[in-house]
């Protein structure tokens, strides 16, 4: 069947030729964005570059955000970029890549202690720092540069995990550090935002601690719920059913004599009790989805496209709301993201290797350096209501990760075959 999208992808290409020939940009917007869909399926039938399909569709949406910037940003009067549908998407995308994940995974640093701490110094050092530098060596407009290096100060992504895996490295260490990482981002991510770009966007250290636990911390809470009711004993379970009992119970409460609460508004309270609702909520929502898990157990298996289909929509309304801006200087961040990408590999790889770490385990560290969370990046900059600026990075920075580190992981893993077979 996708060899057919092959050749549907070709006409669209010619009927795309045929109609800027002829000037008629209904016909070729349309036909062109028809020829990458098309393209995103049908590529899977090439067995060397089925690995790049979710590349594909990113490289669609953005073409289609492009084309029709209006189109993608309003569905009749409902704004596309409106704060609750952001936070609800990135908490799908969290959720999604969480059910990839286990509780072991945050005990892995007692097995790679020294990985794990040279993994995290690395990411939380190399990217901001690198990100700072390539933003004022290119002269960025504040909003934009402050977008580098809120891409590079973010936690890494399951995508440094699959390139691991890919490259047949050290998969522990990365789980580990890529676990580690999210759970320090709370932290670590406001803070260099404050220190790097806090004279270019207004950081409040407080206020993105707690977006940042509500599109992250929380729904991997809900995760890590499924994880216990799944594979975890009666006694946890038990106490699992319990905490999800006393959550409905609060929001219960919270629904019936909320307006009771009198706090000063955007006060440290306000923000406390949003969080408390909100893992209360990653509770229930944890508990529901493990029943569902029962009833369809290949939904673990489906998660993580619910998560491509987040970014795919980030990418979208990103590229949708910033084309502007895109337009004038898509080069300079490709550029700017071939950079901060290219030496996340090259210092995590050497500054692993200077530490004493073997290969594979400093190639894994280059791959949790140099791969972050674009879709956390994404849903941040969102909400703080700046997708077009402060996002704009992590529209163009995203893609290319994905391809860097799918040829990276290629390289690597065929130069150990062959390496193999000559001892």
């Amino acid at each position: 069947m996708r060899k057919y999208f092959l050749w549907l992808a070709l006409a669209f290409f010619l009927i795309t030729s045929f109609g800027l020939f002829q000037q008629v940009d209904s016909l070729w917007k349309t036909t062109l964005i028809l020829a990458f869909a098309s393209l995103s399926v049908g590529i899977g039938y090439v067995k060397i570059l089925s690995g790049y399909q979710y590349t594909f569709w990113i490289i669609t949406a953005v073409c289609a955000g492009l084309l029709y910037p209006e189109f993608f940003l309003h569905v009749g009067s409902f704004d596309m970029r409106n704060k609750w549908l952001i936070l609800i998407i990135i908490q799908m995308v969290m959720f999604g890549m969480g059910t990839q994940m286990s509780i072991e995974d945050f005990t892995g640093i007692r097995k790679s202690g020294r990985g794990v701490l040279i993994g995290l110094l690395g990411h939380f050092t190399i990217m901001p720092i690198m990100g700072f530098l390539i933003a004022k060596t290119f002269g960025f407009e504040p909003e934009i540069a402050a977008g580098i290096i809120l891409i590079g100060s973010c936690s890494s992504g399951l995508a440094s995990n699959v390139m691991t895996y890919i490259a047949k490295g050290n998969l522990v260490l990365s789980v580990t550090v890529t676990a580690m990482s999210t759970l320090m981002a709370p932290i670590m991510t406001p803070f260099l935002m404050k220190i790097f770009a806090g004279t270019m966007v207004e950081v409040h250290f407080f206020n993105m601690m707690m977006e940042i636990i509500k599109i992250v911390l929380v729904p991997l809470v809900a995760a890590m719920v499924h994880d216990v009711l799944k594979n975890y004993g009666i006694g946890a379970k038990r106490k699992i059913v319990v905490l999800t009992i006393l959550s409905t119970l609060w929001l219960g409460i919270v629904l019936l004599f909320g307006n009771s609460f009198e706090f000063a508004e955007d006060s440290a309270a306000v923000h406390i009790l949003e969080i408390v609702n909100f893992l209360c909520g990653a509770f229930i929502v944890g508990s529901l989805y493990h029943l569902l898990y029962k009833v369809l157990p290949k939904i673990d298996a489906i998660m993580p496209y619910f998560s491509m289909f987040g970014i795919i929509y980030f990418t979208l309304v990103t590229t949708a709301a910033g084309r502007d801006n895109l337009i004038q200087i898509g080069f300079l961040l490709f550029l700017a993201s071939v950079l901060h990408n290219g030496a996340g590999y090259f210092f995590g790889y050497w500054l692993s290797r200077a530490s004493g770490l073997d290969v594979k385990s400093s190639q894994t560290i280059a791959f949790e350096v140099g791969l972050q969370n674009g879709g956390m990046a994404s849903g941040l900059a969102g909400s703080m209501g700046k997708l077009a600026t402060l996002g704009l990075a992590s529209a163009v920075f995203s893609p290319w990760m994905n391809v860097s580190g799918s040829l990276l992981a290629n390289y690597w893993r065929k130069k150990d075959d062959r390496d193999e077979v000559v001892s």
